[in-house]
Protein backbone atom coordinates (compact mmCIF):
# COMPACT_ATOMS: atom_id res chain seq x y z
CA UNK A 1 0.00 0.00 0.00
CA UNK A 2 1.67 3.65 -0.83
CA UNK A 3 0.88 5.62 2.00
CA UNK A 4 0.67 9.82 1.63
CA UNK A 5 2.54 11.38 4.94
CA UNK A 6 2.18 15.34 5.26
CA UNK A 7 3.34 18.17 7.26
CA UNK A 8 6.53 16.57 7.72
CA UNK A 9 8.85 18.84 9.52
CA UNK A 10 12.09 19.62 7.22
CA UNK A 11 14.61 18.61 8.99
CA UNK A 12 13.36 14.89 8.90
CA UNK A 13 14.98 12.29 6.91
CA UNK A 14 14.44 9.67 4.88
CA UNK A 15 15.76 7.15 7.32
CA UNK A 16 14.01 8.72 10.27
CA UNK A 17 10.62 8.89 8.56
CA UNK A 18 11.23 4.75 7.84
CA UNK A 19 12.17 3.77 11.28
CA UNK A 20 8.60 5.21 12.45
CA UNK A 21 6.79 3.11 9.99
CA UNK A 22 9.24 -0.25 10.64
CA UNK A 23 7.62 -0.04 14.10
CA UNK A 24 4.56 -1.71 11.98
CA UNK A 25 6.00 -4.03 9.57
CA UNK A 26 8.29 -4.27 6.76
CA UNK A 27 8.55 -0.88 4.46
CA UNK A 28 9.53 -1.07 1.09
CA UNK A 29 10.69 2.32 0.27
CA UNK A 30 10.24 5.86 1.78
CA UNK A 31 10.51 9.22 -0.67
CA UNK A 32 10.26 12.26 1.01
CA UNK A 33 9.37 15.23 -1.76
CA UNK A 34 11.83 17.75 -2.34
CA UNK A 35 12.31 20.86 -4.15
CA UNK A 36 14.27 20.14 -7.43
CA UNK A 37 16.10 24.01 -6.98
CA UNK A 38 17.04 24.03 -3.97
CA UNK A 39 17.23 20.46 -2.53
CA UNK A 40 14.58 21.41 0.77
CA UNK A 41 12.09 19.37 1.78
CA UNK A 42 8.52 20.08 0.53
CA UNK A 43 7.22 18.55 3.57
CA UNK A 44 5.38 15.60 2.19
CA UNK A 45 6.67 11.96 1.43
CA UNK A 46 5.39 8.76 0.41
CA UNK A 47 6.22 5.65 2.41
CA UNK A 48 5.37 1.80 0.50
CA UNK A 49 4.72 -1.16 2.71
CA UNK A 50 3.69 -4.45 0.93
CA UNK A 51 1.71 -5.61 3.84
CA UNK A 52 -1.80 -4.09 3.83
CA UNK A 53 -2.89 -4.67 7.41
CA UNK A 54 0.71 -3.64 8.75
CA UNK A 55 -0.26 -0.50 6.45
CA UNK A 56 -3.54 0.38 7.61
CA UNK A 57 -2.59 -0.18 11.67
CA UNK A 58 0.79 2.86 10.78
CA UNK A 59 -2.10 4.82 9.38
CA UNK A 60 -4.74 4.75 12.17
CA UNK A 61 -1.82 5.23 14.81
CA UNK A 62 0.79 7.70 13.14
CA UNK A 63 -2.09 10.24 11.64
CA UNK A 64 -2.34 12.72 14.11
CA UNK A 65 1.16 11.71 16.02
CA UNK A 66 3.09 14.99 16.69
CA UNK A 67 7.02 14.65 15.29
CA UNK A 68 9.66 16.96 16.07
CA UNK A 69 6.82 19.42 16.80
CA UNK A 70 4.17 19.26 14.17
CA UNK A 71 0.88 17.50 13.53
CA UNK A 72 1.65 14.52 10.65
CA UNK A 73 -0.71 13.82 8.27
CA UNK A 74 -1.04 10.04 7.27
CA UNK A 75 -3.29 8.27 5.09
CA UNK A 76 -3.78 6.27 2.33
CA UNK A 77 -2.17 7.54 -1.11
CA UNK A 78 -5.16 7.20 -3.81
CA UNK A 79 -3.87 7.89 -7.35
CA UNK A 80 -4.42 11.59 -8.90
CA UNK A 81 -7.20 11.19 -12.14
CA UNK A 82 -5.38 11.46 -15.16
CA UNK A 83 -7.88 14.71 -15.92
CA UNK A 84 -7.09 16.24 -12.81
CA UNK A 85 -3.60 16.83 -13.68
CA UNK A 86 -2.42 20.24 -13.65
CA UNK A 87 -0.87 21.58 -16.41
CA UNK A 88 2.14 23.99 -16.40
CA UNK A 89 2.05 26.74 -19.37
CA UNK A 90 4.58 28.91 -19.25
CA UNK A 91 3.05 31.31 -21.54
CA UNK A 92 3.22 34.75 -19.97
CA UNK A 93 1.15 36.48 -22.04
CA UNK A 94 2.99 38.98 -24.99
CA UNK A 95 4.51 37.39 -27.69
CA UNK A 96 6.70 39.52 -30.66
CA UNK A 97 4.84 40.58 -33.93
CA UNK A 98 6.29 40.52 -37.11
CA UNK A 99 8.78 42.88 -36.55
CA UNK A 100 10.13 41.76 -33.46
CA UNK A 101 8.48 44.03 -31.10
CA UNK A 102 6.90 43.15 -27.80
CA UNK A 103 2.52 42.80 -28.51
CA UNK A 104 -0.43 42.74 -25.97
CA UNK A 105 -0.28 42.66 -22.61
CA UNK A 106 1.27 40.02 -20.04
CA UNK A 107 5.37 39.29 -20.26
CA UNK A 108 7.78 40.61 -16.87
CA UNK A 109 8.40 44.13 -17.85
CA UNK A 110 5.01 45.25 -18.36
CA UNK A 111 7.05 49.30 -18.40
CA UNK A 112 8.64 52.03 -17.30
CA UNK A 113 12.45 51.68 -18.54
CA UNK A 114 13.66 51.93 -21.97
CA UNK A 115 13.30 48.28 -22.75
CA UNK A 116 10.36 46.93 -24.15
CA UNK A 117 8.60 49.69 -25.11
CA UNK A 118 6.94 48.73 -28.40
CA UNK A 119 8.67 51.14 -31.23
CA UNK A 120 11.40 49.79 -32.80
CA UNK A 121 14.92 50.03 -31.63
Amino acid sequence: MNIFVGSLPFSLEEADLRESFEAYGAVESVKIITDKFTGRSKGFGFVEMSNDDEAQKAIDELNGATVAGRTIVVNKSEPRPEGERKSFNNNRGGGFNRDNNRSGGGGFNRGGGDYNRGGRY
